[in-house]
C-alpha cells in the first residue's frame, strides 16, 4: 500500500497548478489534484470512520464531498499535506490491530458490501484496488499533460 501511495505523489511530482487541474477527457473533469483529494477522503472514510468509528465530517465539501472538486484557492501542496495527514492518522490507527479487527460500515455501505462488520484485512485489500485504480488514472492523466509514464 505504501508503494501505491508514493506512486500518487510521485505522479504530481514536477507540474504546476495549472498542469495539476487538467482534466482528463470529456466528460471526465478528473484531475491529479482532485485525485489526492479524493484518496484524503478515501483514507479518512476507512481508516477513521469505518475501522476506528469516528463520526467526522469530509474533508472537503465540495462536489458531494468526494473529493473530485477543486477549490481555486487550494493547490498541491496543501492538498499534499491534507493526504499525507490522513495518511499518517490512518497508519496510527491500525498500528498494533490484528488484520481480523474489524469496523463498522454505514447502513449504505453495508448493502454494497453484505455485511455492516468489516476486517481491517478487507480494508487494506480494498485500500489496495482503490490506489492501483487511481493511480492507473493518475499515469494516464500524467501522460496526457507532459508525456511522462511508469511509476
Amino acid at each position: 500500500m505504501d508503494f501505491h501511495r508514493e506512486t500518487l505523489a510521485l505522479k504530481c511530482a514536477g507540474l504546476d497548478d495549472d498542469q495539476l487541474r487538467v482534466a482528463s477527457v470529456a466528460p471526465s473533469p478528473m484531475t491529479l489534484l482532485g485525485l489526492v483529494q479524493h484518496l484524503a477522503e478515501v483514507e479518512r472514510n476507512w481508516f477513521q470512520r469505518v475501522f476506528a468509528g469516528r463520526d467526522l465530517p469530509q474533508v472537503y465539501e465540495e462536489g458531494g464531498g468526494d473529493g473530485f472538486a477543486l477549490a481555486p484557492d487550494r493547490g498541491i501542496e496543501e492538498a499534499l499535506a491534507t493526504w499525507r495527514a490522513e495518511v499518517a492518522r490512518g497508519r496510527e490507527l491500525i498500528t498494533g490491530a490484528s488484520l481480523d479487527d474489524s469496523g463498522k460500515l454505514s447502513d449504505e455501505e453495508a448493502r454494497q458490501v453484505g455485511d455492516q462488520g468489516i476486517s481491517l484485512r478487507w480494508i487494506l485489500v480494498h485500500m489496495i484496488e482503490e490506489y492501483a485504480r487511481h493511480n492507473g488514472h493518475a499515469d494516464l492523466l500524467r501522460e496526457r499533460i507532459d508525456g511522462l509514464t511508469g511509476a
